[in-house]
């Protein structure tokens, strides 16, 4: 699993973002999300898929890679994560408004 998301803030902002959706991820879901910098691994299962894959922040770009979840989760796992990037990306949505997962 392989995919870019664009966005529209500052590095650093994106940085904070990234770690707050990290933050959601392993107290939601206890997905273990290790980073430093501009690059975050994760690590977990969600319901009966194992999950396994990198975020590296990019000058308005996220690179998503990823452990293929295959054929039944592939989209399903790519649309969430989409939607979770297009959620804590968002310019218009405040860092103080976005999930923690607690």
């Amino acid at each position: 699993m392989k995919f870019d998301y664009p966005h529209s803030l500052v590095k650093e902002d994106a940085r904070v973002r990234l770690a707050r959706l990290g933050d959601y991820l392993h107290n939601r879901h206890g997905i273990q999300v290790v980073g430093s910098g501009d690059k975050w691994s994760f690590r977990g299962k969600y319901l009966v898929v194992s999950i396994e894959g990198e975020l590296v922040l990019g000058e308005g770009v996220v690179h998503v890679t990823g452990k293929d979840p295959g054929v039944l989760w592939r989209k399903r796992a790519v649309e969430y994560l989409k939607r979770k990037l297009s959620t804590y990306l968002d310019p218009g949505c405040p860092l103080s408004e976005l999930p923690t997962g607690r």
